[in-house]
């Protein structure tokens, strides 16, 4: 059996954002206004109206599967792309059309773009002209030290792991103090447990110096343990911005309740906070009225063995904090998250419950 912690609950707050789509918090640094990008005549937009707002010191994810255009949009604001409609405002200043080196962004790639006949030092070095050769070694070695590669100067970046690069190229790009800071797939090519490590690291010093940063992604828990808040794309469209939290709890739609994590997806006839299902009424985390699709995330569902119940365990993953079932019930398959305790064998019966508010779906 498993509970939903009162902490999940899933009820809408009154502070939520029904409609998905979050303010910047205050000291906005950065407008993407109604951005629009087109290949070629007649294909669909790779990018359509796309707008938001990104704080002063705020971390953001545009989030999306491959071909959704959050890397286009990303490279619009960079100004490595050119807008066919729209606008790009950092601090209140239209760069819509300004050359990307005369954007003070600054920018980290995919693949770093360490130069690789420079030390680590000279790299970190290197967009620092506009200083004495004194002051560039200061602060290359300044920004060294905050990356925690200060001993590392001396080599050269085949001599260093793939983390050792990603934190070379952020300390070059933080040297130069731009106040946002844009990172496209950074940590695509680190494996499972670096990842993780890296990606902590970049957040931490992004909050230490106060830049803003934009991070694309497809990665749903990468996005969610990085970004203040996530810009889920389909399409060429942002379909979705809030938190983290309000993106998982309260999914605008079915792609949305999908994409970020694990969903269940039912029909139902609303009235009010109450929807009809086939598992019974149920109350809905907002009011809503007639025919609606809901989300029901498989922790909210509790299995219970029993012999005479409806529904059978046809499926069974054991991932170390907790287990994924899948449960058949009639012609429905359900995706249910359980406790790492007692476990369900594959056939048995058993009874489901929704145990807390589900989701109505635009």
């Amino acid at each position: 059996m498993n509970t939903l912690p009162k902490s999940l609950s899933f009820k809408m707050p009154a502070e939520a954002t029904p409609l998905g789509f979050r303010p910047a918090p205050k000291n906005v640094i950065l407008t993407v206004d109604r951005l629009r990008k087109r290949f070629a005549l007649g294909d669909a937009p790779a990018v359509e109206r796309a707008s938001f707002e990104l704080g002063q010191g705020e971390m953001l994810a545009l989030l999306g599967p491959s071909g959704c255009g959050k890397t286009t949009t990303l490279r619009m604001i960079a100004g490595f792309e050119v807008p066919d409609a729209g606008h790009v405002r950092l601090r209140g200043q239209d760069i819509t059309h300004t050359a990307p080196e005369a954007r003070g962004i600054g920018f980290v790639f995919q693949d770093y773009a360490l130069f690789p006949h420079l030390t680590v030092l000279d790299n970190v070095k290197f967009g620092l002209r506009n200083l004495t050769r004194a002051k560039a070694t200061a602060r290359a070695e300044e920004m060294l030290r905050m990356v925690g590669l200060a001993g590392l100067a001396a080599r050269r970046p085949h001599e260093l792991s793939g983390g050792q690069q990603q934190r070379v190229a952020l300390a070059r790009t933080l040297a130069m103090a731009p106040p946002l800071v844009l990172m496209d797939e950074p940590f695509s090519n680190l494996d499972a447990a670096m990842r993780v490590e890296t990606r902590q690291e970049v957040r931490k010093l992004l909050k230490q110096t106060g830049a803003a940063g934009i991070i694309v992604t497809h990665d749903q828990e990468e996005a969610m343990a990085v970004a203040d808040r996530i810009a889920v794309m389909e399409a060429g469209r942002i379909v979705q911005i809030g938190t983290p939290d309000e993106i998982y709890r309260y999914p605008v739609s079915a792609f949305v309740a999908s994409f970020i994590g694990r969903s269940n997806i039912l029909n139902g006839k609303a009235d009010g906070m109450e929807v009809a299902t086939e598992f019974g009424k149920l109350p809905l985390s907002r009011a809503a009225n007639g025919a609606v699709m809901l989300s029901v995330r498989p922790e909210q569902i509790m299995l219970e063995a029993d012999p005479d119940g409806s529904a059978s365990v046809v499926g069974r993953e054991f991932r170390g904090h907790d287990q994924l079932y899948w449960v058949q019930e009639g012609e429905r398959c359900l995706q249910v998250i359980s406790g790492a305790g007692a476990t369900l064998d594959v056939g048995a019966r058993v009874r489901l419950r929704i145990c807390d508010c589900v989701v109505p779906l635009a």
